[in-house]
């Protein structure tokens, strides 16, 4: 398939399964298109042996997009971008202790507790997957991917402090996670002889600080840009200059492009929106963004759907990806219990803080598209499976029961 016969049937498709769930179902609007996709997926494989045609193209289509490629080098920064307008910066430094620490402690214990667990599971079922192996699907599954998170808190009525503290933590740390993904298989690949704790401290520096530093150039480049001129269509292409040149030049500098545009977004939703722009610009622009988070997470929530297409089943893994489920919930619970106890003497906590904090704490597409990334020899299929399991389990479970658990809690 041409990328125009892509486009067209994934916008149709996107656009169908939004209204079918706006007009009957009612659900969020990125888990119902998720759920219509997957319900269509599995119809599909169903139906496979009668309806070939049909299911063959859908394979098709589904193959010829190459998720890890469009999430991650594409959606994601506009995605990123969108979400960090809407921060307050004001309220996200009276926050910034917490984050700080779930995002980077917190990321650090649960990929040790998964890989950990993991490793002890797999080989409980006989299958001698090496530890390192078992601490890189630990630190691709960690992160709270902010692009799941920020789409249901918008309907998860929850304090607005603790909003912050999950939506800051899940922009900030997907950037730790990519390091940390990054520094393990390398690891992997090289047996361990070229890696020091230079070199990983080096890598860090490169990627996490760099790319906040890079990041808060581009937002402050483009707030001078935008404080210069009153033409909010200008205004709407020098934010989108913003992201995609910004994302593009991150790239080639080897620093964390999502890192550069939460900064970079926080930057001009605060200080470019607040200085730089009329009141019919912030207006304008604030619609488009919103607009384009919207269009963008109904696509990847559909995508998400039909992946399962194309995911190589196994008996046993899935059986293990539900026994996954649990170890992946344990490990969020340890991760927030232990930094939130720490931090309880300087920082004030909600009632039912760990709670949420932990249910909240969604998986998505980028720990797919993570997963996706891994090597054949890396047990890539195995690592695929257990992710769509847990990231399915998160968007629908969690992600459906969120708001409950909290207006239950508020009693």
């Amino acid at each position: 398939m041409n990328i125009n016969e892509i486009l067209t049937i994934t916008i149709v498709l996107a656009a169908v399964f939004a209204y079918i769930n706006h007009r009957y179902i009612k659900w969020p609007p990125t888990i119902g298109i998720m759920i219509l996709s997957l319900a269509a997926s599995l119809l599909l494989a169903t139906l496979g042996s009668s309806h070939s045609l049909l299911s063959e193209k859908a394979v098709q289509l589904v193959s010829s997009i190459d998720f890890q490629e469009v999430l991650m080098n594409f959606m994601l920064s506009f995605l990123l971008f969108a979400g960090a307008i809407h921060i307050d910066a004001q309220k996200l430094r009276e926050q910034a202790l917490p984050v700080l620490v779930l995002a980077t402690v917190g990321i650090l214990l649960s990929t040790f507790i998964v890989g950990t667990l993991m490793w002890l599971l797999f080989g409980w079922f006989s299958l001698q997957i090496p530890f390192i192996y078992c601490l890189l699907f630990g630190s691709l599954i960690s992160p709270t991917d902010p692009i799941a998170v920020l789409g249901l808190l918008k309907a998860a009525r929850i304090p607005g402090s603790l909003e912050l503290k999950i939506s800051g933590e899940s922009l900030f740390n997907d950037g730790v996670a990519v390091v940390i993904f990054i520094t393990l298989a390398e690891i992997a690949r090289s047996g361990g002889s070229d890696i020091s704790f230079l070199n990983v401290s080096k890598l860090f520096l490169q990627e996490a600080v760099g790319g906040l530093v890079f990041g808060a150039a581009v937002g402050y480049i483009g707030f001078l840009a935008l404080r210069s001129i009153d033409e909010y269509k200008v205004e709407v292409l020098i934010t989108l200059a913003i992201v995609m040149g910004g994302y593009y030049a991150a790239g080639h500098l080897h620093v964390s492009g999502p890192l550069a545009m939460v900064v970079a977004g926080i930057i001009t939703g605060n200080k470019s929106k607040s200085e730089g722009m009329s009141d019919m610009t912030r207006d304008y622009l604030g619609k488009f963004w919103e607009l384009i988070d919207e269009i963008l997470n109904a696509i990847l929530f559909l995508l998400i759907g039909f992946e399962v297409l194309v995911i190589k089943i196994n008996p046993t893994i899935l059986i293990i990806g539900g026994i996954a489920i649990l170890i992946v919930l344990l490990a969020r619970f340890l991760s927030v219990v232990l930094p939130v106890s720490l931090l309880r003497s300087r920082v004030k906590f909600e009632p039912h803080a760990v709670t949420i904090l932990t249910w909240g704490g969604l998986r998505g597409g980028i720990s797919v598209a993570l997963a996706l990334s891994l090597s054949n020899d890396m047990y890539r299929d195995e690592f695929v499976l257990i992710t769509y399991v847990i990231v399915v389990f998160s968007i629908l479970v969690q992600g459906l029961t969120i708001g409950k658990l909290a207006a239950r809690l508020k009693t």
